[in-house]
């Protein structure tokens, strides 16, 4: 390890300060006319976890080590590798099974170096042998390990946090419900603190696909502990089976008010395109799970019509092409003959579109 250098300038690519949109058509269509989008997507390398690699990777430049070494099923691999890269720090990465090729394409062009590893992210078994492993590793190169959740890299998370405080200074002493989406939940837990060392009362709300349902039952149903699972869902970013975060998650949205939701995915992909479609917000699909579970509590009619609520978009829908693939069909755009072709089509459409 090199020696430590505690004043060496931190790592940063200008995240943070994303973005607050007011919803235009799905609030009103919701019966909500507070509905908000932090639309994480506009972080440097698309998603929130940007935050958190600026932290991490502060840290590991200040303390000399000579390697990163991490997991991703995306965006945590994507925005590792980019700050490891402006810090002049080998990146490697164990990746998810599933992860997307987008998002593996996108660490590779920063220079990270991803190793897939069977079963990882869908068995606990494996995720824990992957997460044991690298932890003696790191030990044997005098590297450190970036992981994104608090019981791995308290550093790194807190720089997560700003969400919270972003939000609390957006709304002032409005106490908005904010729906997060949670694989290990690591993001909602860091919310939930921003957002009470800020001095808000916001009621924070963790939503969980039902094929990765460790945190969101057990919370609705007033336990206080997470439970592992075999991850089913196909929405990337929240496959964790593992607990990690779960039981503080519990812990932090219960005191502050908020409920677990379990959705579908089919549910988050819906609520993706018309997130795209009604809102011109192309998010991930984990990043419409949020919304997907605000959707859900209006319809048991635990949202008020005039209390502010705010659903935490993660990332990009540039990193996922499956799911754009789904969204828009993956057809090919028509090739016309000349401009009269082109405007016949859209004299057909413009006269057959329904009014606003």
């Amino acid at each position: 390890m090199k020696t430590p250098s505690p004043a060496a300038e931190a790592v940063t690519l200008g995240e943070g300060n994303t973005p607050l949109i007011r919803s235009e058509r799905i609030g009103p269509a919701l019966g909500l006319r507070q509905l908000w989008f932090k639309y994480e997507g506009a972080n440097p390398t698309g998603s929130y976890k940007d935050r958190f690699a600026a932290a991490a990777v502060t840290r590991l430049r200040r303390e000399g080590r000579p390697a990163c070494l991490g997991t991703s099923s995306g965006n945590t691999g994507a925005a590792l590798a980019a700050y490891c890269a402006r810090a002049g720090i080998p990146c490697y990465l164990a990746i998810v099974e599933g992860a997307p090729e987008g998002k593996l394409r996108q660490m590779l062009a920063y220079g990270a170096k991803l190793y897939r590893i069977r079963n990882f992210g869908t068995s606990p078994v494996m995720s824990k042998a992957v997460m044991d492993g690298l932890g003696g590793l790191a030990a044997e190169l005098g590297a450190a390990v970036e992981i994104s959740a608090f019981v791995y890299s308290p550093v790194g998370m807190a720089g997560v946090q700003s969400i919270g405080t972003e939000i609390a200074a957006a709304f002032g002493g409005a106490a908005p419900h904010v729906f997060s989406p949670a694989g290990a939940g690591g993001l909602t837990l860091a919310v939930a603190r921003g957002l009470a060392a800020a001095g808000s009362s916001a009621r924070v709300h963790c939503v969980q696909p039902a094929g990765n349902d460790t945190i969101a039952s057990a919370l609705r149903a007033g336990r206080d502990r997470a439970a592992p699972v075999e991850s089913k869902t196909a929405i990337s970013g929240l496959q964790v089976g593992s607990i990690l975060d779960g039981d503080a998650v519990i812990a932090a949205c219960r005191l502050s008010g908020g409920l677990g939701h379990v959705v579908e995915d089919e549910a988050a992909w819906s609520w993706q395109a018309r997130m795209a479609t009604e809102e011109g917000i192309f998010c991930e699909p984990a990043g419409a799970v949020a919304l997907a579970g605000a959707a859900q509590a209006v319809a048991r009619g635990e949202l008020p019509a005039d209390e502010p609520v705010v659903c935490l978009v993660t990332g990009s829908g540039f990193k996922d092409e499956r799911s754009l693939i789904r969204m828009t069909g993956g057809g090919a755009t028509p090739l016309l003959d000349d401009f009269q072709a082109f405007r016949e089509a859209v004299k057909a459409g413009v006269r057959g579109a329904p009014r606003n």
